[in-house]
């Protein structure tokens, strides 16, 4: 096990302490749920991955049988008595912790019995279902096939969200968005995109402007680089940031993600292109962000009581506390990291070993330099930093339309090839590389994709304090050393599960409120750097 292994320091549990009946039944009634989910994770994760094609229909039947055994053990009427017993219990609700658990546990619970059983199971076995029309789609660029599957998980995730209620003064769509980024609404969420967007316009236009007179090499990107030696460049890469691969591991998929599934177990995927060796290292490197944070929640072990052992898997202490937050960890590792020259500084000539002599004749400012560019794109996850927000924003606007219904699937393509060519001036030329490149909807994740956006702005937020607090920081990566790094994050983050809720946890870390204006300051630095502007 890594030396910076998650552990329980904080949640004021002492290893030997007389824990409350009611709370050790009822960790353990949430663990058993999240076992049974944990086993979901992982045929999802197979379905993705190793599942042959066949295989398809029967897996949504396990997919639907997994997600309505999950709820039903969520939504038992015994966990509402022992809420209760909790609630009145000064040894319960005197921990700060413990009492943390039981608001969240509260929240989960009030929310999952607001969902039938058969609408739970329904949205898993359609999922699936559709996961895979997705993939079929996008192979064969045929959004008209896939339309249908897109109706009923939309349809679906209406019905879902009427079922948890609209919130007061807010729309249908908040209570989909509130899943992923507790407390967040549509119109929050608007209030922080609109300027972001404007500033993130004139930077743009203040790019193409440089780029007259500024010419940025980017040979270096189109370096031919077979994929196992990309896999194994990012398995060194994983190491080196702290990503212990005996509680994981790096596979391969259609669309890159990362699966937190179980204690010891966390799974990543990515994707290869010969001449694009840099998507497929920040795919890995964005997904081992994920992962970190995954490994650093304090799942195991557990604590030990006078009346039993507590285990923390399945209960909100154990979660992460948002999307968002999640978001902020992958793409500080992917982005503020990854980008960096101290990293490239590091990591360049290292990559020969590996790689053979593809980088060789290149210096590490002409890689900082190359990844940097700006340059408006059709595909999100090969976007560069300072468009990628508009790519989250078009998606974000979308999918608010079509659960208020003031979109129709149908004219879902159109919509989005304006988008495209009002906010990042590229033609969209066919569906495959337009509305049918993110897998997300199928799965029925509607609301998630603000908070790549919020992710964002977190990190550069978090990242300031982090280079405040370690002032060698830059130095330390030019070595190749991520452990003090990996420490903070892990002690100021990772180890409160859900103790906090995400805005809280941002102003405790950083002594303010979230703001786009880190964010800026990032981007418009290294655009600084790259363009001379």
């Amino acid at each position: 096990m890594s030396s910076l292994a998650p552990s329980t320091h904080g949640m004021s549990m002492s290893k030997h302490a007389t824990l409350p009946t009611s709370y050790v039944e009822l960790c353990s009634m949430l663990r058993e749920a999240a076992t049974i989910g944990s086993v979901a994770a992982l045929v999802g994760w197979d379905q993705e991955t190793y599942m042959p094609p066949a295989g398809s229909a029967f897996r949504s039947e396990q997919q639907a049988t997994l997600a309505s055994l999950t709820h039903e053990r969520r939504t038992n009427p015994r966990i509402a008595d022992l809420l209760a017993a909790c609630e009145e219990d000064g040894g319960v609700m005197g921990d700060a912790a413990r009492a943390a658990n039981i608001r969240e546990i509260r929240r989960d619970y009030a929310l999952a019995t607001k969902l039938p059983r058969q609408l739970v199971s329904e949205l898993a076995r359609v999922g699936s279902l559709a996961q895979d029309a997705w993939k079929k789609a996008r192979t064969d660029d045929d959004f008209k096939g896939f339309a249908p599957w897109l109706e009923k998980m939309f349809a679906l995730q209406r019905q879902k969200a009427m079922c948890y209620g609209i919130p007061k003064g807010g729309e249908l769509y908040d209570a989909l968005l509130d899943e992923y980024e507790p407390g967040a609404t549509a119109a929050q969420i608007t209030a922080i995109f609109n300027p972001l967007r404007d500033r993130l316009t004139d930077l743009i236009k203040r790019v193409e402007a440089a780029k007259k007179t500024v010419k940025v090499p980017t040979a270096c990107l189109k370096a031919k680089i077979p994929a196992d030696k990309q896999h194994a460049l990012g398995l060194m890469v994983m190491r080196a940031i702290g990503f212990d691969l005996d509680a994981g591991r790096l596979d391969t998929t259609t669309h890159p993600f990362c699966s937190g599934m179980a204690p010891g177990d966390t799974r990543l995927t990515t994707r290869y292109q010969d001449q694009a060796f840099t998507d497929a290292l920040y795919s890995t490197m964005h997904e081992a962000g994920h992962g970190l944070y995954e490994q650093g929640l304090p799942k195991m072990p557990p604590t030990k009581s006078s009346n039993g052992t507590i285990d923390l898997f399945g209960t909100p202490l154990a979660d992460a506390i948002s999307l968002g937050m999640h978001e902020s960890q992958s793409r500080m590792w992917e982005n503020f990291v990854g980008r960096s020259l101290p990293f490239w500084k590091w990591l360049l000539p290292r990559s020969t070993k590996i790689v053979g002599t593809a980088l060789s004749k290149y210096k590490p400012e002409t890689l900082y330099k190359a990844v940097n560019t700006v340059t408006p794109s059709l595909i999100r996850v090969e976007a560069d930093e300072a468009t990628y927000n508009m790519h989250v924003m078009i998606r974000f606007e979308i999918e608010r339309a079509l659960v208020a219904g003031d979109l129709k699937v149908a004219d879902l393509p159109a919509t989005w090839n304006r988008k495209y060519k009002d906010y990042l001036g590229v033609k969209v030329p066919d569906d495959r590389r337009g509305c049918l490149q993110d897998v997300h909807w199928s799965f029925g994740l509607v609301g998630y994709f603000p908070t790549y956006t919020l992710g964002n702005l977190y990190a550069a937020q978090f990242w300031e304090k982090i280079n405040s607090d370690i002032p060698d920081l830059a130095k330390q990566h030019a070595k190749g050393q991520f452990g003090s790094l990996l420490e903070w994050l892990r002690t100021k983050i990772h180890r409160h599960g859900r103790r906090f809720h995400a805005a809280e946890l941002c102003e405790r870390v950083t002594g303010k409120p979230l703001t786009s204006e880190a964010l800026l300051r990032h981007l418009e630095g290294r655009a600084a750097d790259v363009y001379r502007l």
